[in-house]
């Protein structure tokens, strides 16, 4: 299986857009495919692992990127 990785550049978007364009960016992907978000939203903490918690996704990486995060999430079925 190959697993193909994807970016959504989420700079400057705000509460619920980060996770609104994530959601809409995964659902083309394969399962196993990731995506790589990139926001420096406050609320984007705590709303992105709760969003992959609830739509089953798994949250594979999160790391600081100077004033920004980098969010890596794996589809899930």
């Amino acid at each position: 299986m190959i697993v193909m990785k994807h970016k959504l550049d989420a700079i400057g978007l705000l509460c619920p857009l980060p996770v609104l364009k994530a959601r809409k960016r995964l659902q083309p992907l394969a399962t196993g495919d990731t995506l790589e978000i990139l926001a420096d939203d406050p609320a984007a903490i705590v709303d992105v692992p709760h969003f992959c918690v609830e739509a089953g996704h798994e949250l594979v990486e999160l790391r600081d990127d100077g004033a920004a995060q980098i969010y890596v999430i794996r589809k899930g079925r």
